[in-house]
């Protein structure tokens, strides 16, 4: 790999041995995947998706604390992954006993190392940094050096900032020494579409339903889908980045998306158009045929297939304003048809705490406790990551959250149905 000379200096200890550390293991991993030089990291926040204290995680816990002796810490303030617990979510005296003494132990010493090491403030722990709300919005072209898989394809295809699907630390290490390997979405060619993905429904699709079809159909690969802009017009506002949040969120969980274009709508297509598109694509046509077949596809893997739920998630992502106040909306409407004042099932809208902030200064936030629904800033799978929660009925409309976790999933009609008026 060709190094400038500032690169080199840091490599051969000019910085520090923990500082040639840090910038030998870039060089070596840029060197895995092909790259042939480091570039600046240019955006002006981080994002971290190590976030929870796993009592499991002591060489993470060594390594940081090695970073904060040696003084390398973070050039760029950074956001992390939500906190994975939350006194407001419900659960019983042994779940609590679990998360607190053995599983999350290391939270409060490992938020102290974070903030040592450069955390942006004491509430910036989201899944969606980018929210407005959350001071961390990258702009179009900037080179990242994030880890968390639903906030970089958001970053790349919405947002139009380049970034590689980093794993844990790693995204710390490049934000410490400025730089990261030039591979694969840091280039124009590694961000061309490997496949035309055709969208023929009869209505505006599921978004996590249309997202798990599509990873699950190009897996890493990036595809141009067209037709989509006839349900989301051609305006990146509100309602259409929330369908994309969440269509994206699938596409990197149920396979490994890291960046998609939307002809019409995300900028890179609307400022390429089809040049973007390899000349050897594929094509994957999407109809309502199609997204019926990947849902009845999905495993339940419930100990009681027919166990009555106990407990609804949403918000994996987290939820954006838009959606919380259009959720206060839905459940005020479906309690009052099924003639209910509150919902059926034990509730949790999850959020990032800034939008939860900004929420409670509207009139819906009193109006969506009303119902019984509760906000947190929470992260469900972490949540849902541990025996006794893995044994509950929990449904929710993510399929992130289906496939990382026993939750059971459904779409947002079905969800609403079951919140509201009960039942299986």
């Amino acid at each position: 790999m060709r190094l400038t000379e500032a690169q080199q200096k840091i490599l051969d200890g000019g910085e520090g041995e923990v500082m040639a550390k840090v910038m030998k293991t870039l060089v070596r991993y840029g060197e895995i995947f092909g790259a042939e030089e480091m570039v600046p990291v240019t955006g002006k926040h981080n994002h971290l998706v190590t976030s929870f204290g796993l009592k499991a995680l002591g060489p993470v816990y060594a390594l940081m604390d090695q970073l904060i002796e040696a003084g390398a810490v973070s050039k760029q303030t950074f956001s992390a992954d939500p906190r994975p617990l939350d006194k407001n979510v419900p659960s019983n005296f042994l779940q609590n006993f679990i998360f607190n003494h053995f599983m999350y132990s290391k939270q409060d010493f490992y938020e102290g190392q974070l903030k040592k090491l450069g955390l942006m403030d004491e509430d910036a722990f989201s899944c969606t940094c980018y929210m407005e709300e959350m001071d961390n919005r990258p702009q179009k072209g900037e080179i990242l050096s994030w880890a968390e898989s639903s906030a970089v394809v958001y970053a790349n295809s919405v947002l139009g900032a380049r970034c590689n699907r980093n794993s844990g630390i790693i995204d710390l290490m490049g934000s410490i020494v400025g730089y990261v390997p030039k591979f694969g979405f840091l280039t124009d060619e590694g961000r061309k579409a490997d496949w035309i993905v055709e969208i023929k429904t009869t209505k505006k699709p599921e978004a996590q339903l249309l997202g798990s079809a599509i990873g699950m159909k190009v897996l890493e690969e990036v595809p141009y889908i067209k037709g989509l802009d006839q349900w989301l017009g051609n305006e990146l506002d509100d309602a259409a980045c929330t369908f994309l949040k969440d269509m994206g969120a699938a596409t990197a969980s149920n396979g490994a998306v890291g960046l998609y274009h939307v002809a019409g709508l995300t900028p890179e297509a609307v400022e390429l158009g089809e040049s973007l598109i390899k000349e050897d694509a594929k094509v994957y046509v999407i109809d309502d045929a199609e997204l019926q077949r990947v849902y009845d596809s999905y495993p339940v893997i419930w100990k009681d297939k027919n166990a009555a739920p106990k407990l609804c998630f949403m918000g994996c992502p987290h939820m954006s304003l838009e959606q919380l106040k259009d959720w206060t909306d839905k459940v005020e409407a479906g309690l009052k048809a099924a003639g209910n004042a509150k919902v059926q099932i034990p509730t949790v809208f999850t959020a990032a705490p800034a939008v939860l902030n900004e929420f409670e200064k509207t009139p819906y936030a009193a109006r969506l406790k009303a119902t019984g629904v509760i906000t947190s800033y929470i992260c469900p799978l972490m949540y849902m990551n541990n025996p006794l929660a893995g044994k509950m009925p929990v449904i929710t409309s993510s399929n992130k959250l289906r496939t990382y976790t026993t939750a059971r999933y459904y779409t947002d009609d079905e969800i609403l149905v079951q919140i509201t008026k009960g039942g299986k």
